[in-house]
């Protein structure tokens, strides 16, 4: 179908529900995470507690980890300050170039990694593009940047059809 490249591998509502279990199951040891809509608001500058202790809990459980923004630099490493993870900005995702040097960079191969998001034409497409799992989540608030605003339309379209083809 050719839709599938945008169907996500796995759906949750908040990367708090990610599979760990399965998904060390399944090889994965890295997870990278876009920043605005998915750990965070667009418009909050710093990770609160809950994430940081989150991160660090993933960490504990083996996971390499990074974040990945289409973000400027200054909003990228603001919001990287505490949590100290690699941080790629401008990653002109959905192509799959800055995610692949990303992985090199933590020694991790596409097979063995998840980029986690909440965008079907950006993120769900660059890992997919590179090769990775893809994890979307829902959006964590319904506050977007305009260009985000404009694509929700067309992202709905397709998560109708992928939650029909997964719920029979």
């Amino acid at each position: 179908m050719i839709l599938e490249p945008l169907f996500p591998d796995y759906y949750i509502e908040n990367v708090y529900q990610l599979p760990l279990e399965e998904l060390k199951s399944r090889g994965i040891r890295g997870l990278i995470f876009d920043i605005d809509n998915t750990i965070a608001p667009f418009d909050v500058a710093d990770p609160d507690e809950k994430l940081m202790d989150f991160f660090m809990h993933l960490q504990e459980e083996g996971f390499r980890l990074g974040i990945l923004s289409n973000n400027n630099k200054k909003r990228v490493q603001h919001f990287n300050r505490k949590l100290k993870l690699l941080a790629i900005h401008k990653a002109d995702k959905p192509l799959p170039f800055k995610v692949k040097s990303g992985l090199k960079k933590l020694s991790l191969t596409p097979e063995t990694s998840a980029l986690v998001g909440d965008q079907v034409f950006t993120d769900v497409l660059c890992g997919h593009m590179a090769g990775m799992t893809a994890i979307m989540v829902a959006p964590i608030c319904e506050r977007d940047q305009l260009v985000t605003k404009v694509k929700r339309g067309l992202e709905k379209q397709v998560l109708k059809v992928y939650f029909r083809k997964n719920t029979k």
